[in-house]
């Protein structure tokens, strides 16, 4: 199956509404967590899930989401765990896309060709490789347009231009604009900045190619205003952390995940 991505965000848009993306460790603290989460997340108004892939050495990521990769690690969640997650998650749900997000190093252990063939046979959707910028990528995205898979880049406030028309060029589904000049968990400052790449990447983007914004969100409030000029939010250290601090039941994990999500659906 080709990429739900692009015609979530075109629904999204022609109802006025803006594209709820929600990231969690695969793992952490278990997979049937992982799984349990996931369908609250589809239930609560996330249109995307982006499925963090344990890794060693996660240099893009805050305190929370290092220690929810490491309690991972120490389960031995590994790339082929993730994607069995995802094949187990569309047992019971075919429409909300689902994105592997994560580093280099477990993708090349696996092999680009027999990892983008997973990602078909698994009815994944797309891929975010932190630590692969788009010259260093170019073997991983032939693979992925041969299956229309998502392959989606990031930007930031130190993206130079000549960077992000390369960005835009190649990725698929959606850019991921990074808000602030830090890791995950990191607070949002300046809103006009933020206002002003969003709109530099839109116009570099010749196939306008949908611009979703992350790091920082944490509540409505902040949900809301990136709303008003990107085309959806993403939030991962405030999910992580919130599955976390009620891990130990799963109901009651559910009951507060689901109340959480469901309050950032309603403000977008």
């Amino acid at each position: 199956m080709t990429s739900r991505i692009p015609s979530i965000f075109k629904d999204n848009a022609d109802k006025d509404k803006k594209t709820f993306i929600s990231y969690l460790v695969c793992g952490d603290p278990s997979e049937k967590h992982t799984l349990l989460a996931m369908h609250t997340m589809a239930e609560s108004g996330v249109d995307i899930i982006e499925l963090g892939i344990p890794f060693s050495d996660p240099i893009a990521d805050g305190p929370i989401i290092q220690k929810s990769i490491d309690r991972a690690l120490k389960n031995d969640i590994s790339l082929r765990d993730v994607i069995s997650v995802v094949k187990k998650f569309r047992k019971k749900n075919k429409s909300t896309a689902v994105v592997l997000m994560g580093y280099m190093n477990p993708v090349h252990k696996m092999g680009i060709k027999l990892f983008s063939k997973s990602l078909k046979e698994n009815d994944v959707d797309g891929v975010l490789i932190v630590d692969s910028p788009p010259e260093e990528s170019l073997a991983l995205n032939n693979e992925l347009k041969k299956y229309n898979k998502s392959h989606i880049y990031l930007a930031s406030p130190t993206t130079t231009d000549s960077r992000m028309k390369d960005i835009t060029k190649m990725s698929s589904g959606y850019v991921y604009y990074v808000t602030v000049k830090g890791i995950t968990g990191s607070k949002l400052t300046d809103l006009n900045s933020i206002n002003i790449n969003v709109k530099k990447i839109k116009n570099y983007s010749k196939n306008n190619i949908p611009v979703a914004v992350g790091f920082g969100i944490k509540d409505s409030k902040s949900a809301r205003q990136m709303a008003k000029f990107s085309d959806g939010i993403i939030i991962g250290s405030s999910i992580v952390e919130l599955m976390h601090k009620y891990s130990n039941n799963k109901k009651n994990m559910e009951k507060h995940l689901s109340n959480y999500l469901s309050s950032i659906s309603r403000a977008i």
